[in-house]
């Protein structure tokens, strides 16, 4: 059957038989000797023919022919099948049978749109699959065409053709509007793009056509260019695989179990203004004869519903916190378990007064803390209660921690708040002595409202009461640890090592510059250990389940050791059940993280894009070589310049924004 120099295909592909033996040496395009079975190849034409790559390729240049034709001519395979073999279809379609002529035959044969079989015996197909197959293959070769014709348009920067007017999601996105009248579009050619700008894909076709880098900031930046995206799509919660919306599984309400009654204690729930899901309260109470004071930490209690494994815990794992972006939050636990376990009234600050602000009773758990002179923490009850809160903003606080503000009249909140102050205070210093590393540096409030178009940016002013806050919570986090592990819990503690500080650090912003660059990343262990940072031996947090998986871990941990409610009978999770629960949120809040920082950078880049040659006012934290890194306190946005003579740290300079690349999220500041 074969023979030497005779024209074969192996794997579809063009050969010639160079030698016949046990095996068949076959000399294929490129000069590649290959030796195969006799069963691996199909005989195309018996030759002869040289074994050289000028051959081959004449021997499959394309022919032109009647295919349609001749696929009529048979019948069209409408009537009994007519087989002919691979010879017979080269002198009908193309008049010959010479090696070119059988080659192109075989080609018609593997496109299967008008005749199938094998070389020896060949019929036509029927008129149904022949149609379907041309309008499959026209429906490639029309796309193929207006591909190309949108890559030269590309190329030639024209403007995208527009999406038919009665496909309106894009202008819903506000990525897109349509002119009037409709028409053909371009973008079905753009959703590979998209899918990379995403992060959905890692590449990209029609940027590989076109020549340009397969780069998420690449695709977003030829997005706004080509005016399919506006500035103000928000690539990054989707690019690093966070969801944008709020949690949807369902929160029980809280069962019905026996709480303790603290709704007689003054709880202030103290947050930003802007916050609207309150998850910790603080009360205290005392000093007692021997100057102790008792530190109430009443923190939500979503746990007392959400059980190990349920489908919100899953969900809530898989989140690993919730994300707040600067265009609104997407919380960890369903909007609807606020109503029930956000302290104090749900959403806005009240504008009352003070003695005339309604107080929520909501159900806590809390940490009572006994604190010694010099507030160290002594013990810890940890228990179920309700409690009554009002809430209070920070500048609110701080009026009246500085007596600037009676409070309304109410002069107990003023009494409650200069004592908290002072315990605050007093667990700085404690932790300072402890080689607590202190860090300030300036940072805003970035809000968002796409639908108005518009941005705003606030710094956060540092005051008393964020400090207090700050400290309590430290406090209660301290406490939890100790509790944890004097019964030997597993529990997901917080650990950090110390790094390798200087001896003499700067003072002021370029101090914390430069204490935050040696400090080691903070690890969540099932055993207790230091937290150098903090200078704390033992530590975890506690105080923010609806925010944080690991807090809520940390109460269902809580919960099955009190036993009470749904965990009546529930034992704790072992080590070997709490560390895949523990990494896997771990794991989804690092990306949360990650998508909160990318996401900032993306709105000051668009809140900075229109104010080309604005002046701002700098701090510089180090010099290094020709740059010097500054930070813009207005902003919170840390950067580079260029070292210029007298620039000194911790010193003001002044900047002028000269470009903003949104797509990479930078700004340039001379």
């Amino acid at each position: 059957m074969f023979r030497e120099k005779c024209l074969v295909a192996y794997k579809a592909k063009p050969a010639v038989v160079t030698a016949i033996g046990d095996k068949i040496d076959i000399s294929v395009p490129g000069g590649e000797k290959l030796r195969v079975r006799e069963k691996d190849i199909e005989l195309i034409h018996p030759g002869p023919l040289e074994a050289s790559a000028n051959a081959l390729a004449a021997a499959t240049e394309p022919l032109d022919g009647d295919i349609r034709d001749a696929w009529e001519l048979l019948g069209a395979g409408d009537g009994p099948a007519a087989l002919l073999t691979l010879k017979e279809l080269a002198e009908l379609v193309y008049g010959d049978y010479s090696p070119q002529a059988a080659w192109a035959a075989y080609s018609v044969l593997r496109e299967g749109v008008y005749f199938a079989g094998s070389p020896d015996a060949i019929s036509p197909c029927d008129r149904a699959a022949v149609e379907a197959s041309e309008q499959k293959r026209d429906g490639k070769l029309r796309d193929a065409r207006e591909r190309e014709e949108f890559l030269l348009r590309i190329k030639a920067n024209a403007p995208i053709l527009p999406k038919p007017e009665d496909s309106p999601d894009y202008r819903a996105l506000g990525r897109y509007t349509d002119s009037p009248g409709g028409g053909p579009t371009d973008l079905r050619f753009l959703q590979d793009v998209e899918a990379l700008a995403w992060g959905k894909s890692g590449k990209s076709r029609t940027l590989k056509d076109l020549g340009r880098p397969e780069t998420p900031e690449e695709a977003h930046r030829l997005l706004l260019s080509w005016g399919v995206w506006t500035p103000w799509v928000n690539p990054y919660p989707p690019r690093f695989g966070v969801s944008s919306v709020s949690a949807k599984e369902a929160v029980p309400p809280p069962p019905v179990e026996g709480r303790v009654d603290l709704t007689s204690l003054r709880s202030y729930a103290i947050d930003n203004a802007y916050s609207a899901d309150p998850d910790d309260a603080v009360s205290v109470e005392g000093p007692d004869q021997e100057g102790r004071y008792t530190l109430y930490v009443h923190v939500a209690d979503p746990a007392a519903s959400v059980l190990p494994g349920s489908p919100a815990d899953m969900e809530a794992r898989g989140r690993g916190a919730t994300l707040y972006l600067p265009e609104g939050p997407a919380l960890m636990l369903a909007e609807e378990s606020l109503a029930c376990f956000a302290l104090g009234a749900r959403g806005a600050l009240s504008p009352l007064p003070l003695r005339e602000r309604p107080a929520g009773i909501s159900p806590a758990l809390s940490f009572r803390l006994t604190l010694l002179p010099g507030g160290v923490p002594e013990n810890v009850e940890i228990f179920p209660s309700m409690v009554k809160v009002i809430r209070l903003s920070y500048e609110e606080a701080d009026r009246i921690v500085s007596a600037q503000d009676e409070a309304g009249g109410v002069l107990d909140a003023v009494s409650d708040l200069a004592a908290l102050a002072g315990l605050g205070e007093a667990n700085t210093a404690r932790r300072v002595k402890a080689g607590a590393v202190m860090i300030d540096l300036p940072e805003a409030h970035i809000d968002v409202d796409i639908p108005e178009r518009r941005i705003a940016v606030e710094p956060n002013v540092s005051g008393v009461s964020a400090a207090m806050v700050r400290e309590c919570m430290l406090l209660a986090g301290e406490a939890a640890a100790r509790w944890a592990s004097s019964r030997a819990l597993p529990f997901p503690y917080v650990c950090q090592e110390a790094g390798d500080l200087p001896g003499n650090p700067l003072p002021g912003p370029a101090g914390s510059w430069q204490l935050r660059r040696c400090m080691r990343p903070r690890t969540l262990s099932v055993k207790p250990g230091p937290h150098a940072g903090l200078g704390l031996d033992e530590y975890t947090q506690v105080t923010s389940p609806l925010r944080r998986y690991t807090d809520l871990l940390a109460h269902q941990q809580i919960r099955a050791v009190l036993g009470a409610g749904a965990y009546n009978g529930r034992a704790p999770l072992s080590e070997d059940d709490l560390l895949p629960a523990l990494a896997a949120g771990e794991a989804a809040s690092a990306a949360t993280i990650r998508a909160e920082r990318a996401s900032r950078g993306h709105w000051l880049a668009v809140y900075l894009s229109g104010m080309k040659d604005s002046q701002w006012e700098a701090v510089v934290l180090e010099k290094k070589g020709a740059f010097a890194a500054v930070i813009i306190p207005a902003l919170g946005l840390e950067t580079q310049i260029s070292l210029k003579d007298g620039m000194e740290l911790n010193n003001s300079a002044k900047l002028a924004l000269v470009s903003v690349k949104i797509p990479q999220a930078a700004a340039v500041f001379i």
